[in-house]
């Protein structure tokens, strides 16, 4: 063979070595190498396996992940968009920022209708610049009827959620009897500073609503919420 084409070979080979060099590189720091490949669906598997409570639990948390996001697609695509979503053990961690106080307290009720949640944990922030002195004193509000309810031996606090937006309280979650509801509420309303109690929590054992897209607004949500008449001047007067 001619010196000349010995040549060209020589750098044809050598910029596809080059090349090659490069893809494998490549794929070795994406992670996806045809070894990773195989072994990605047998590694998850294995996570979920040794986590407490082992593929079954596991199982039930990916479905309540599901049934929340959808909800939340569903009702909100901005909702859906700006909040992440955790589940573990039946315990569903929301995080994210959203414009109004009002998508928070939503993001948390649709959480609540998922079959299977044992507890909302709300981690999420409202971006309002404005309205600092309202929103302090809302926390304030929360604060003091979740002391409450964890000193009530009567009632298992982890079940429930609450959440004030102007003055006004929301509480969600599940209920063991009507006994244990109507102390959380009681609780809610005697709390200083409440104006009005709306109660979105459900009796141990009743069937969750349709699993499907509810209006924003209380008295058109078509779930079997509970909303508690204005509170008196004399009860708003009494201190935590």
């Amino acid at each position: 063979m001619p010196r000349n084409v010995i040549k060209k070979c020589g750098k044809t080979f050598s910029k596809a070595g080059k090349a090659l060099s490069l893809c494998l590189i490549a794929l070795t720091l994406s992670g996806c190498t045809p070894t990773s490949l195989a072994l990605s669906g047998g590694t998850a598997v294995g996570v979920a396996a040794a986590r407490e409570g082992g593929l079954k639990v596991a199982a039930t948390d990916t479905a309540i992940r599901l049934q929340i996001h959808d909800l939340w697609f569903r009702h909100d695509f901005d909702m859906y968009r700006k909040l992440s979503l955790t589940v573990r053990e039946g315990r569903a961690l929301i995080t994210g920022t959203v414009p109004d106080p009002d998508m928070r307290v939503d993001a948390v009720r649709l959480a609540w209708l998922a079959d299977g949640v044992r507890e909302v944990i709300n981690e999420v922030n409202v971006d309002d610049p404005t309205g600092v002195r309202g929103y302090l004193g809302d926390s304030l509000i929360t604060a003091g009827i979740k002391t409450r309810l964890t000193f009530d031996k009567d009632v298992q606090s982890i079940n429930y959620t609450v959440d004030t937006v102007d003055n006004v309280v929301y509480l969600m979650g599940v209920a063991q009897n009507e006994s244990e509801l109507g102390r959380a509420i009681d609780h809610a309303r005697r709390t200083k500073g409440v104006s009005n109690v709306i109660s979105y929590v459900r009796l141990r054992g009743e069937m969750p609503p349709a699993l499907t897209a509810a209006p924003a607004k209380p008295p058109e949500f078509s779930s079997p919420a509970r909303q508690e008449p204005a509170i008196e001047q004399a009860q708003v007067s009494e201190t935590f």
